[in-house]
C-alpha cells in the first residue's frame, strides 16, 4: 500500500541538529506523543549515518517487541501456505529472530554471508535514484521504526516489519538477490526521470507486489503483499495478469488501497528471462520505445 523510496515520511531538520518525522494527520500515531518522539529519535539515528560505518542501534520498547513477535507469528502461518518456495527457502537461511526486533546491523550479518547484501538505516525520504542505484551494490535502504501499537497489522508506510520480513527474507535467496541487484543497476544506467519510473514500476509490481504460478496454486513473493497480514489473504482474488514489460511499465496504480492490478509469472525462471532480463538490457531508448508504443 506504498512505494519504497518515496513514501517514507519526510523529516525535517531543526536548529539544534534534531529531526522532526513530519506524520500525516491520518497516520495511526499521530495524535501520540511518545510514538512521535520515539520516531524522531530512531530516525536521527540514520541521519549522520555513513555506508561502510556500523548502523546506530536502535533501543525498542518492550511494546515494539511485542507487535513484531505477534506479526512475525501471524505472517509465518500465512507464509506457508501463500509464499513462494524460494521465499520460504529464504526464511529458512536467514533465520529471522521471533521474539525481538532485529537490529539493521544484525540483519546485514546475516545476509551478507547468503547473497552479499548488507542495509542502510533511512531516516525518512530516499531520492528514488539512490534507493534503487545503491541495490547494484548489495544495499537496500531500510527503516528502524515499528508501526504504532494501535494497529499491529496496518502501517500506512514502509516500517521494519515490511523492510525486514517482507524484502529480507528475499534478499537471502540467490535468485531472489540477483533480481535486486538488477533492479539497481537498471537505474543506475537510465537517465531520464520518464525511465527511471519505468524501472521503479517494474520494481513494484514485481518484488513488492509480484506473484507466481506454483504447480496449481497462485503465490506471493512481493515484499508488500507477503508483509501485509491483510493484502496477503485478498491478492489471489484481484485481477491477475500475465507478466508483461510494457503493461507492468505503464500501469498506474493506487498506493492507498490493496492492489487490484497484479502480475503473474509462471515461474522463477520465467520472472529472471522476462523481468531480469529487461533490467540487465535496459536503457533510455529502450523503454522510450517501449512507452511509444504503448
Amino acid at each position: 500500500m506504498f512505494e519504497e523510496a518515496q513514501y517514507f515520511a519526510p523529516i525535517a531538520a531543526q536548529d539544534d541538529g534534531s529531526v522532526v518525522v513530519e506524520l500525516a494527520a491520518s497516520h495511526p500515531g499521530f495524535a501520540d506523543p511518545v510514538y512521535r518522539a520515539r520516531r524522531n529519535a530512531i530516525a536521527e539515528l540514520a541521519v549522520n549515518h555513513r555506508r561502510g560505518e556500523p548502523i546506530p542501534a536502535a533501543e525498542y520498547t518492550e511494546q515494539e517487541h511485542e507487535i513484531w513477535t505477534l506479526v512475525t507469528r501471524e505472517l509465518a502461518v500465512k507464509h506457508a501456505k501463500y509464499a513462494t518456495a524460494e521465499y520460504l527457502e529464504g526464511v529458512e537461511r536467514l533465520g529471522l529472530p521471533e521474539t525481538r526486533i532485529p537490529q539493521l546491523e544484525e540483519v546485514g550479518d546475516l545476509l551478507e554471508p547468503l547473497t552479499g547484501f548488507r542495509y542502510l538505516p533511512a531516516a525518512g525520504l530516499v531520492p528514488l535514484r539512490d534507493f534503487y542505484g545503491v541495490l547494484a551494490d548489495g544495499y537496500f535502504h531500510s527503516t528502524q521504526y515499528i508501526r504504532h501499537h494501535s494497529v499491529p497489522f496496518y502501517t500506512p508506510e514502509p516500517d521494519v516489519i515490511h523492510e525486514v520480513i517482507g524484502h529480507a527474507n528475499g534478499l537471502a535467496h540467490d535468485r531472489y538477490a540477483a533480481l535486486y541487484r538488477l533492479a539497481g543497476g537498471a537505474a543506475r544506467r537510465v537517465e531520464s526521470e520518464e525511465a527511471l519510473e519505468f524501472v521503479s514500476k517494474i520494481f513494484w509490481f514485481t518484488l513488492e507486489f509480484g506473484v507466481m504460478q506454483e504447480g496449481a496454486e497462485l503465490k506471493a513473493y512481493g515484499a508488500g503483499i507477503l508483509s501485509s497480514y491483510g493484502e496477503i489473504e485478498e491478492f489471489r482474488g484481484m485481477s491477475i495478469r500475465p507478466l508483461d514489460i510494457r503493461a507492468m511499465g505503464t500501469t498506474d496504480y493506487d498506493i492507498t488501497k490493496y492492489q487490484d492490478v497484479l502480475f503473474r509469472a509462471e515461474s522463477l525462471q520465467h520472472l529472471e528471462d522476462v523481468v531480469g532480463g529487461f533490467w540487465e538490457n535496459c536503457d533510455d531508448d529502450s523503454i522510450a520505445k517501449l512507452l511509444a508504443d504503448a
